[in-house]
């Protein structure tokens, strides 16, 4: 069964965005492994709250900028 997880920053995309991004990696995987993997494919958005990830010692915050807009 093909899997993906993804991990994003909380409100990064819009519910439309994360629904097509869903549809695009089932895509990937039927393209990679062929038809028959479709109804067994697992993909995975987690968002992660802010303050909740970081990198090089720097705790990331979403400016309200690059929130999604529903």
């Amino acid at each position: 069964m093909p899997f993906a997880n993804i991990k994003m920053p909380q409100a990064a995309l819009s519910k439309a965005q994360k629904e097509d991004l869903i549809h695009r990696i089932t895509a990937m995987f039927v393209d990679f492994f062929g038809e028959g993997v479709r109804p067994y494919t697992m993909v995975l958005v987690e968002e992660v709250a802010d303050g909740g990830y970081g990198r090089a010692d720097e705790v990331f915050v979403v400016p309200d900028a690059y929130r999604a807009k529903e």
